[in-house]
C-alpha cells in the first residue's frame, strides 16, 4: 500500500456505520504519515456534509488521528487560542487514496483553557438503536471517549502546549 508523502494534498471521507459518507474535507495537506499516528492541515477547506450542503472551514487547523485510536483530534487556531473538535470514532484507514473513518456521532468541543463539553449524546443513543450498533463498538465508543478525555486532562498528545503551534508551523512551510 502506497502512503502520500509529507506536502501531498488528501481528501478526508466520514462515513457513518451502516457505510453511508457522512463528511468529506476536500484537501488537506499530509505533514506526517507514521507508525503511531497521521497528521494533516488545512485552512478554509471546503467541506460536504451527506445531505448535500457545504461550507469552508474558517480557520487553519491541525487534524490528528491516532493508531488504534478510536477518536481524532482538529485543533482550530483562532485569535484567542487553539479549540479542538473531537470526533469519536473508528480508527482511521488509508483507503481508495483517501484518509477516513466511521463517525460515531459523539464529540467533545475542547475550548483554550483545556475546559470541554460532551456533544451529540442523544444522536448517539438514536444511531445506536436505529443503526443497530453492536456492543463491541458502543464499549470501544465508550473507551475512547474515556481515552481522548484522560488526555485532555493530563494535556498530552494533541492538547500539549504548542503542539498545534508547532504543526502549524510546519503546514505552513508547505503553502
Amino acid at each position: 500500500m502506497r502512503f502520500p508523502h509529507p506536502g501531498q494534498e488528501i481528501e478526508i471521507v466520514s462515513f457513518k456505520h451502516d457505510g453511508s459518507v457522512h463528511r468529506v474535507w476536500e484537501r488537506s495537506t499530509v505533514l506526517q504519515t507514521g507508525s503511531q499516528s497521521w497528521i494533516v492541515g488545512n485552512d478554509q477547506v471546503l467541506v460536504k456534509e451527506a445531505d448535500g450542503r457545504e461550507w469552508r472551514t474558517r480557520e487553519p487547523a491541525i487534524c490528528t488521528f491516532g493508531k488504534g485510536q478510536w477518536f481524532n483530534t482538529i485543533g482550530m487556531l483562532k485569535e484567542d487560542g487553539v479549540y479542538y473538535y473531537c470526533n469519536i470514532g473508528s480508527p482511521y484507514q488509508w483507503k481508495n487514496n483517501r484518509l477516513q473513518y466511521i463517525d460515531y456521532d459523539l464529540d467533545v468541543k475542547v475550548f483554550p483553557d483545556m475546559t470541554y463539553v460532551i456533544l451529540d449524546e442523544e444522536e448517539f443513543e438514536l444511531h445506536r438503536q436505529e443503526l443497530n450498533y453492536p456492543e463491541h463498538i458502543v464499549r470501544k465508543v465508550r473507551q475512547g471517549l474515556e481515552e481522548l478525555l484522560s488526555l485532555i486532562h493530563q494535556q498530552k498528545g494533541p492538547f500539549e502546549a504548542d503542539y498545534i503551534e508547532r504543526w502549524y508551523e510546519r503546514f505552513l512551510s508547505y503553502k
